[in-house]
């Protein structure tokens, strides 16, 4: 079960943030290079410094039901397994404490889970935070676009990498304007066509029992 629950934890489209490195092999030199003089380092800008939240955002609007319709992000489970995702849906609930509660429904091995989180509501309209076990596995959320009754695009930044999700009110509100935006958005995040994956709108789950329920408040 415990697997199951880290599984579930990994592909819902909440978590599914990547985290990866690069090396390189450097070879011998025969001889060491005169040091030269390094330029000053720029300024480190996250990526999801170029979202910002959507002016004057209320977060009382945002509550209620939210199809997942398309994702856009360089997560290796995606890349690997992006023909394989199943129909993921979210319900939003503002409550009274500057938090937002966060239902995902989404399957596995044909079988419904439901996972439960809260989001922060911070301080500037349209940015919330999922924390983490340790603040360096916070996740910042922004939500960059919505016009509450059809679409709403949203950011997910964890330690740099970025992930952006389309979602509608309605399994049938992905129109070719609603699409093209949310696709120039990803371009500007070096998120191009290869790295979208669209979500399935059909066969949602409904309820989900107790015993495929991951309460992850207040963290996993």
């Amino acid at each position: 079960m415990v697997g199951v629950w880290r599984w579930m934890l990994a592909v819902v489209g909440l978590m599914c943030v990547c985290l990866w490195g690069s090396t390189e092999a450097v070879g011998g030199a025969v001889s060491r290079p005169r040091p030269q003089r390094r330029p000053p380092k720029k300024p480190k800008v996250d990526p999801i410094d170029l979202a910002p939240p959507a002016q004057n955002i209320d977060i009382q609007r945002m509550a209620g039901r939210w199809y997942l319709l398309n994702t856009a992000s360089k997560c290796s489970f995606l890349i690997n397994h992006g023909t394989r995702v199943e129909p993921t849906v979210m319900t939003l609930t503002p409550n009274s404490d500057q938090t937002l509660s966060v239902s995902t429904k989404t399957r596995h091995n044909h079988q419904c889970w439901e996972i439960l989180q809260v989001y922060n509501i911070s301080p500037t309209p349209g940015k919330l935070t999922l924390k983490g076990s340790r603040p360096e596995l916070n996740i910042d959320i922004v939500i960059g676009e919505s016009d509450y009754d059809n679409y709403a695009i949203m950011f997910y930044q964890k330690r740099g990498k970025i992930t952006m999700k389309l979602y509608g009110r309605s399994v049938d509100d992905l129109s070719e304007p609603m699409l093209g935006k949310f696709e120039q958005l990803a371009e500007k995040q070096n998120l191009g066509l290869a790295y979208l994956f669209p979500f399935p709108t059909y066969s949602h789950c409904g309820e989900v029992d107790q015993d495929h329920t991951i309460n992850c408040v207040p963290t996993c």
